[in-house]
């Protein structure tokens, strides 16, 4: 098997099938251009099977190259605010903690309500649940979620959706520097490769700002790459902050308030 990486988990602590459908999603880019991602190769309740890749080193030209192809990948688009891929209706789950995923039909006025919503809240719901946040800190991030809903926060999407009409993004929602895999297969032309997503409808500006919050090789490449391809928002740097705050809520959730700080330095920016 060493041709293959098995996921194992279980329907009550892992969404290995939404991982999955995420990854077919978010792999109908690549032959636009877009980012490649790990092979499904099988998936069942509590197994997800995937080619395996072989990692190499990462190099500015596959940091440029993965800027450009991002930008493809989220200007294939997605149909409303927090969709879930096809062939997947639940949450990702990670342990006790969920991310949720907007069914179809419910209205959300504007980015901004679905980030207040269906990331901020929810994530601050389940630290207040984990001790990691308290009371009196928790009023912090709900007066940033107040001015999200009320579309304070609301910015274009960058130019290669603007021009086709797109709203919504496709994501890859999770797209820290550890699931882009840099990839030493010469069949991959991009040289770099998505993994464990938690994919659904979003701003583009989300991603990036995920792979800046750990850091990344030649993030500052990446990222003039996809800006050369799909222009962003003059002031998206303004909003890097923002759009780490769901993920720096999530780990106060999952790790306790070794994260706290810095998700309320965060919070009081846009509170």
């Amino acid at each position: 098997m060493d041709d293959y990486f098995i996921k194992r988990g279980t329907p009550r602590n892992s969404s290995v099938e939404g991982e999955a459908a995420a990854l077919l999603w978010l792999g109908e880019a690549k032959a636009e251009g877009g980012m490649p991602v790990a092979e499904v190769v099988s998936v069942g309740p509590t197994e997800l099977v995937e080619r395996r890749i072989a990692i190499g080193p990462p190099s500015a030209g596959a940091a440029e190259r993965a800027g450009s192809a991002l930008a493809v990948t989220h200007a294939s688009g997605a149909p409303w605010w927090g969709s879930p891929p096809p062939g997947w209706s639940g949450p990702y789950l990670i342990g006790a903690s969920a991310t949720p995923t907007v069914p179809e039909g419910v209205a959300l006025a504007s980015w901004g309500a679905f980030f207040a919503e269906w990331r901020i809240m929810p994530y601050l719901r389940q630290a207040r649940d984990a001790g990691s946040v308290s009371r009196a800190e928790a009023t912090v991030f709900e007066r940033v979620a107040s001015r999200l809903s009320n579309g304070d926060y609301d910015a274009p999407q960058p130019g290669l959706l603007a021009a086709s009409g797109i709203e919504v993004a496709r994501i890859h929602g999770d797209l820290w520097s550890g699931n882009l895999l840099w990839d030493a297969d010469p069949g991959n032309a991009v040289g770099a490769v998505l993994i464990d997503p938690m994919a659904h409808g979003g701003h583009a500006e989300t991603d990036l700002a995920m792979l800046a919050l750990f850091g990344c090789p030649f993030l500052d490449r990446l990222i003039a790459a996809y800006d050369e391809a799909s222009p962003l928002a003059e002031d998206w740097r303004d909003r890097v902050r923002l759009h780490q705050l769901a993920p720096l809520l999530h780990h106060c959730a999952l790790f306790g308030r070794a994260y706290t700080a810095e998700a309320l330095e965060a919070a009081r920016a846009y509170a």
